[in-house]
């Protein structure tokens, strides 16, 4: 008996062994840029023949970093096909929050925004792991307004969720474009985003009939995903601008979970 016990704990051990998530750079290009994306998912749950929903990660202002990265590790470890998507070119990434700012204002209000995350989309899209009826987008900071931008614009896919992003309002053609559900994850007191500019976000959620939810974490301001966002408002001089709240992190994912659960109808178990 204490011999088939060992040997069905080594058969067990061996296979939760062989199980790991899978990484690897993606090289592509859109408008004359050299781009390279991160696409992570685990070769345990996901194959050619059992695909999975997809994720699209568009990253902070700062550029496709370890931050990034990591949660495409972490949605490749429930069981997703994730892809964090560079908007800025291979290798662009900065901690200098001018140079973040230059990088970041050349896609606002221009059809570029969305046609660079498409870009990231499509690389997404190709992967015979993803089913292609079940890809969402999820963007942080700059990256959740990439991540609207994206949704107005008719892409493929079932939701977007937006983590202290930028807020972009609907115009009526965006609304009539949009397939997308939207979850919006909001810092209470985030210092960057104006009373009136969060009114005319939701009135156009409203008057676009968008099925939307936003959650508003108390005490939370800018970047509050992020565990080295403490350190990021020392060193650049945005303290209380941006900061880390566990609370709301924690939350926020949770609140994440669920609405993939529903959009991507994936059985709890």
């Amino acid at each position: 008996m204490n011999l088939i016990l060992l040997l069905t704990a080594l058969l067990v051990t061996a296979t939760v062994s062989s199980a790991k998530v899978i990484t690897r750079g993606i090289a592509y290009e859109h408008a004359g840029v050299k781009l390279e994306g991160y696409l992570a998912y685990d070769d345990a749950k996901v194959s050619a023949k059992n695909p999975a929903p997809g994720v699209l990660v568009v990253p902070e202002w700062w550029g496709l970093n370890d931050y990034a990265k990591g949660r495409a590790v972490q949605l490749a470890e429930l069981g997703y096909v994730a892809f964090a998507t560079d908007m800025y070119g291979a290798g662009v990434v900065t901690v200098d929050p001018k140079k973040a700012g230059e990088l970041a204002g050349q896609f606002y209000g221009k059809p570029l925004m969305a046609q660079r995350a498409r870009a990231g989309l499509d690389q997404l899209l190709a992967s015979p792991l993803v089913d292609k009826a079940r890809v969402a987008a999820i963007g942080y900071c700059f990256g959740g307004a990439v991540s609207q931008a994206l949704a107005y614009s008719g892409a493929p896919l079932v939701g977007i969720v937006s983590f202290h992003g930028s807020l972009i309002p609907a115009s009526p053609e965006a609304a009539a474009a949009n397939r997308a559900k939207f979850l919006v994850c909001h810092g209470a007191v985030d210092p960057f985003i104006k009373a009136e500019e969060l009114a005319a976000f939701l009135k156009s959620m409203n008057d676009g009939k968008f099925d939307y939810q936003f959650m508003s974490y108390a005490g939370a301001i800018h970047a509050f995903t992020n565990p080295k966002a403490d350190d990021v408002a020392k060193a650049t001089g945005l303290v209380g601008g941006i900061g880390y709240n566990a609370a709301a992190d924690r939350r926020s994912w949770a609140h994440l979970r669920v609405f993939f659960e529903e959009i991507f109808a994936v059985k709890k178990g």
